[in-house]
């Protein structure tokens, strides 16, 4: 190895709000040497999700939160350049929490090798990564969608709605996205299939799903909550079923999260409503890695990258999430 530098972002303060620039201290630092049982990977992409939001806060969740000087957790893929592990050989590529940085220096703990020349390294992240994995098990797992059902999927045009939306049409359903703008709404319909969507920035989310949705809700997959949540809830049919992804319309709450005021639908409908983390499925996530690859190879499976250059700009390009910028895998080039 020669002597490199490594940008980083640290996690300088938990933020009240949104996450902004003053967040992060970056600094560069040497690229350390891998010790007994570790390895140096060049980062290349990484992935930005709307949980790293939660993982800056204090307090219980289902992952101890970044600590305050530690670089901030993102994951990734790159090449390990130097290794000093039996399990992984210099110019194997990697997937694994890499860390918002050039280099990640360490342990490989649960580290998992990718081919590049089975499919390109960004789609690790999306549809072959944690994102796809989230879509398959939440969906077919919480969601347990049958033919004929009528499925809805709030932020639609993200990562995890993008994939869980087409994964509902291969198994025979109706399925309404709602996304925010007449050009999502459009892509979801013209790209990915989906039977029709509704745009919360321009029309009422009750109409719309009186609309799109004659006969109620099935499966609703919320990646949002607060009021897009409370709008579904009213439209529940008999033993539907809500599964709890994300809530991205709360994480930079400054107030109380909100919860959902239409919830005794649950109750009259005998309908269920449950959270969904994807890390208790991670024994499963080969046979569902290769299910998803085969609906890619035939075309089934569309897998949808928003890919922005530079490191140095990941505070703001994190943001994007959150102003609903992106559509599909927001993804950071290193």
């Amino acid at each position: 190895m020669t002597a490199e530098t490594n940008r980083q972002f640290l996690l300088a303060k938990r933020p009240v709000g949104a996450a902004t620039r003053d967040t992060f201290t970056f600094q560069q630092v040497p690229v350390a040497k891998p010790g007994k049982g570790q390895i140096v990977v060049k980062n290349q992409y990484l992935s930005l999700d709307p949980a790293m939001r939660g993982w800056m806060n204090e307090g219980k969740s289902y992952i101890a939160p970044v600590g305050l000087g530690e670089v901030m957790r993102a994951l990734g893929v790159g090449q390990v350049i130097a290794s000093e592990h039996p399990g992984f050989a210099v110019g194997d590529y990697v997937n694994g929490a890499l860390g918002v940085q050039d280099y990640f220096v360490g342990e490989p703990r649960g580290f998992y090798k990718v081919d590049p020349k089975l499919a390109p390294l960004p789609v690790y992240l999306s549809a072959l990564g944690m994102t796809g994995m989230t879509a398959y098990f939440a969906l077919l797992e919480v969601g347990a969608p049958k033919a004929g059902d009528t499925v809805v999927i709030s932020g639609a045009a993200g990562a995890v709605g993008s994939i869980a939306g087409q994964i509902a049409k291969l198994k025979g359903c109706r399925v309404v996205g709602i996304a925010g703008g007449e050009h999502k709404c459009k892509l979801l319909i013209e790209e990915l299939g989906f039977d029709g969507a509704i745009d919360y920035k321009s029309e009422d989310v009750i109409a719309g799903l009186k609309r799109e949705c004659p006969k109620g809700v099935d499966v609703f997959f919320d990646n949002v909550g607060g009021d897009i949540l409370d709008a579904v809830l009213s439209r529940l049919n008999f033993k539907a079923r809500v599964v709890i992804c994300g809530a991205i319309s709360q994480y930079n709450n400054k107030e109380a999260v909100k919860g959902p005021a239409n919830y005794l639908s649950l109750l009259v409908n005998r309908a269920r409503m449950e959270g969904f983390v994807v890390m208790d499925y991670a024994d499963r996530y080969t046979g569902a890695g290769q299910e998803m690859a085969g609906w890619l190879a035939k075309g089934q499976l569309k897998s949808k990258e928003h890919i922005v250059e530079g490191l140095e700009t990941f505070p703001e390009t994190l943001m994007k999430l959150f102003s609903g910028e992106n559509f599909g895998k927001l993804i950071l080039k290193v």
